[in-house]
């Protein structure tokens, strides 16, 4: 009897690992491989995004239409090791554990591959599910996509205000351009509030988004000076 009832117990999480396997594994998968040659339509935080606040705003673009002074503001303002990591930055996120354990608000240092993850499949809540799901996401991209498009996909899907999704439609809408026009300093505005899009504002920011452009002026300098972004270059 008893035997019976741990056969039967096993043979019911195998059939429950099938069904999670398919929607937690195998369909990334299969999007991560369509993705990397085709642009992604929509995201979870997009659909949520329409369902609670009506219209989004986003135009899907090439990198190459996108302005260097905004590709190197982004590297500067969220993980200048992108082209030297394979999808985690450990020594950021050891920086980070060490500042957190000491502040009472606490920072990450997740890297522009996790958050292009996050973006593309996941919503932006905190649970331990979630955050397993966008490393198994962030190495499948790093293996599957080179940096290039990496970058690509998260100037495009990245939330650059509470209904505007992606570079060019940011360019458009806070300065009448498109991305490949922006200038240094529309290009930090950008860059400045990508930690919180839904509170900061790029078109007149408060002083904190001020002097965060400030100093991404000067990350963007060093970016260049060290090639920090020689692995989107052409």
């Amino acid at each position: 009897m008893w035997s019976g009832r741990q056969g039967a117990r096993r043979l019911w999480l195998r059939r429950l690992a099938v069904v999670l396997f398919v929607p937690l594994v195998g369909l990334p998968l299969i999007l991560t491989l369509i993705f990397r040659v085709l642009p992604p339509p929509i995201t979870p935080l997009q659909v949520r995004t329409w369902m609670r606040k009506g219209t989004i705003y986003k135009d899907w673009v090439p990198i190459e239409r996108m302005s260097p002074d905004l590709i190197r503001a982004i590297i500067g303002a969220e993980d200048d090791n992108f082209c030297s990591h394979h999808g985690f930055d450990w020594q950021a996120i050891g920086k980070a554990a060490v500042r957190n354990l000491r502040a009472r608000r606490v920072r990450g240092a997740s890297t522009i591959s996790q958050q292009t993850a996050k973006n593309l499949f996941l919503l932006p809540h905190r649970t331990w599910l979630r955050k397993g799901l966008e490393t198994y996401i962030t190495v499948m991209i790093e293996v599957l996509w080179p940096k290039r498009r990496i970058l690509e996909i998260y100037l495009n899907e990245a939330q650059f205000g509470p209904r505007v999704f992606g570079a060019e439609a940011a360019a458009r809408i806070y300065f009448g351009k498109s991305a490949a026009l922006l200038d240094e300093d529309e290009s930090v505005l950008l860059a400045a509030v990508l930690p919180d899009p839904e509170h900061w504002r790029v078109v007149d920011p408060g002083p904190y988004v001020e002097d965060r452009a400030e100093m991404l002026l000067d990350r963007m300098e060093e970016v260049e000076h060290l090639g920090l972004d020689a692995c989107i270059r052409r």
